[in-house]
């Protein structure tokens, strides 16, 4: 049996279901910085899922201006765990070096949820503008962040909005320019 028959499929579900997690911990993250309705469902499904370990590590961790730094904590826990389950699967990683991706994988994702969100937004004005849904709320309310300030610098130019082309090409970029400096620091440790 190969090294890698029984670690392949543990490091993938470990990577699925703690990541899953870790999606829905950035979504609370985000719910809470904007604001968002609390009485909505799926928000409503999202703090009580992250309700429990978050309200262990509030103590120790407050929220600050609108930022859960309980969230943030939990979500780097959670991406070391994953970073270490891979690291004995075969690689070889210090500490720091799982510490340093896991920040790169924090701020990856929190860029990838404002990716996604503005992508969605623009499909569902495509198909069902002016819809309303939970779903659709949220999103909304999670772009806003990155949409208001486009919005304010790129007026719609003949009655065509490009702030949201502008915001995914943006998002992009910053991506881009993040995340391999960070792991680059990573390959140091």
């Amino acid at each position: 049996m190969p090294t890698g028959y029984l670690s392949d499929p543990l490091v993938f579900l470990v990577d699925t279901i703690v990541g899953a997690y870790i999606f829905i911990l950035i979504l609370r993250l985000l719910l809470q910085y904007t604001a968002a309705d609390s009485r909505n469902p799926i928000s409503a499904f999202i703090i009580k899922v992250t309700q429990p370990p978050l309200k262990l590590l509030k103590p120790f961790f407050p929220t600050v201006k609108g930022v859960s730094l309980a969230a943030i904590v939990l979500i780097i826990v959670l991406r070391m765990f994953i970073g270490f389950v891979i690291s004995l699967s075969g690689g070889d990683f210090g500490i720091w070096a799982v510490f340093i991706w896991s920040l790169a994988e924090l701020v990856a994702g929190l860029l990838n949820v404002f990716l996604l969100s503005v992508f969605a937004t623009v499909i569902i004005s495509w198909i069902n503008p002016g819809s309303y849904h939970p779903a659709v709320s949220l999103i909304y309310k999670i772009t806003e962040p990155v949409m208001q300030p486009a919005r304010r610098l790129i007026p719609p130019i003949g009655g065509i909005d490009l702030t949201a082309m502008i915001v995914l090409i943006g998002l992009q970029v910053l991506k881009k320019l993040l995340i391999p400096p960070i792991i680059a620091l990573s390959n140091v440790f």
